[in-house]
């Protein structure tokens, strides 16, 4: 087995903060040494709690158009890893998802990130990735972070969340479409090549 291998099964079998997952523990993360692009994003939902496959959902398919990519390259971990803020589904709020348990990423991303040592490209989809990677450095606002996205590079690329939910603020936020997309594509398609 390969260290990579043997950490994401430490991880799935991490019971950490067990006693505040609704649904129970089901840590969701996939990758590969060789992957050059790394998507953190938020917290599995519902759908991929039950599926185990990240991006399952509404949202995963929204990313994908984004990245210009299909499910077949999305999903193969030699190219692209993928790991959440919080690696497990962390219920429900008042206005959609709890936030990714605060134990995680801590506990698990630096670890995970010394075992990907070919990624070129880190996004940070929503709030809670850019804040913990992007810290001061950040905006204040995911709209001004994601706005100010060409500070963040050639490493970084700050992104909304694709959900559904979030189709107002891609109204609202045409340049996003016009310049952060083309921008996006450009860049995933040689390491994806």
């Amino acid at each position: 087995m390969q260290r990579i291998d043997i950490l994401f099964e430490q991880i799935r079998a991490c019971r950490l903060c067990e006693a505040h997952l609704p649904l129970g523990p089901r840590p969701v993360i996939r990758g590969a040494g060789s992957a050059r692009l790394l998507i953190i994003g938020q917290a599995p939902g519902t759908r991929v709690h039950a599926s185990g496959i990240p991006w399952d959902d509404a949202s995963g398919d929204r990313l994908r158009h984004w990245l210009g990519v299909d499910r077949a390259t999305f999903y193969d971990e030699s190219r692209i890893a993928i790991m959440p803020m919080g690696l497990c589904y962390p219920g429900k709020g008042k206005s959609g998802d709890l936030p990714p348990r605060p134990e995680c990423a801590p506990t698990w991303h630096d670890k995970v990130l010394m075992l990907l040592p070919n990624i070129e490209l880190t996004l940070l989809i929503g709030q809670y990735a850019q804040n913990y990677y992007l810290r001061e450095a950040g905006k204040g606002s995911l709209t001004d972070t994601v706005r100010s996205w060409a500070e963040f590079g050639p490493g970084w690329l700050p992104l909304p969340h694709p959900s559904p939910r979030n189709t107002f603020w891609l109204r609202r936020n045409p340049w996003f479409e016009q310049d952060v997309l083309p921008h996006l594509r450009q860049r995933v398609a040689p390491l994806l090549a």
